[in-house]
């Protein structure tokens, strides 16, 4: 069964200059519970493939005929504006690559959880107070209840990004998107974040669609990736085939740039 269906996508842009391909006739799907990477160098097009899937592309944006996005049995693409609104939060979440510019510097964290709640239908401000402070708990952010006043400024990096975990994972939905979640952190804190994002999947059996450059991150986290270049998909294979025998040169350059400790001689 698959949860989300990307059919035959086309996203452009259009400038004075004309119109520049981004995503060009790409198809894959996730399957429920699955961890499926899209990897691909900064320009491969998968950040407009992820905001694509969430109804956010730019105004200048423009999907092409043909395009479909089905996510549980429905497109997307087709979909009010107003429905839209409903599945993100609930049903589909997303962890953004900076979160210093995806939250609210104008409103207490906390609050920017609890409004997930509220939003969806909890009308008792106190319970979604409640919940957002245990979320904040669960993904680590260190004695919750008082960061629950904080503003985002006043966080480290590592810190603002478990509150973006919290909003994205609050309601259990079905799928995750993460845009690369970790590139703006030093190294131990990006393996923190990528662990509790494994811990908060493996129990909440959420998939996640996780958008990468780091080909060390998808050895150790995804059952699958998928391989962007230039907007076009060029490589769909389970991640022990992808490592072990990749068949597109795009993916063995790829490999080939990954550094390594090499013994000396």
């Amino acid at each position: 069964m698959t949860l989300l269906d990307v059919a035959h996508l086309r996203v452009a842009y259009g400038d004075r200059d004309g119109e520049r391909v981004a995503v060009d006739d790409v198809s894959f799907g996730v399957a429920p519970g699955e961890i499926v990477a899209l990897v691909g160098e900064s320009g491969s097009g998968k950040t407009a493939t992820a905001l694509a899937i969430m109804g956010l592309l730019a105004g200048h944006a423009r999907v092409g005929p043909g395009s479909a996005i089905r996510f549980e049995g429905r497109d997307l693409l087709t979909l009010p504006e107003r429905d839209l609104r409903s599945l993100r939060g609930r049903r589909i979440g997303m962890v953004f690559q900076e979160p210093a510019a995806a939250l609210n510097p104008v409103m207490r964290v906390g609050d920017q959880v609890a409004e997930v709640a509220v939003v969806h239908g909890e009308r008792d401000k106190r319970r979604a107070r409640d919940r957002a402070v245990a979320m904040l708990e669960r993904v680590g952010l260190p004695d919750a209840a008082r960061q629950y006043r904080a503003w985002p400024h006043e966080l480290s990096g590592g810190m603002r990004q478990r509150v973006m975990l919290a909003i994205a994972l609050l309601l259990k939905p079905s799928l995750v998107i993460a845009d690369e979640p970790t590139s703006a952190l030093d190294v131990t804190v990006q393996a923190q974040v990528l662990q509790l994002l494994l811990e908060l999947q493996r129990e909440s059996g959420t998939a996640v669609l996780l958008i990468t450059h780091d080909l060390g991150v998808v050895a150790e986290t995804c059952s699958r990736a998928l391989v962007m270049q230039r907007g076009r998909l060029v490589e769909d294979a389970p991640v022990d085939a992808l490592f072990h025998a990749p068949q597109h040169p795009y993916t063995r350059d790829l490999l080939a740039a990954m550094p390594r400790l090499e013994r000396g001689a």
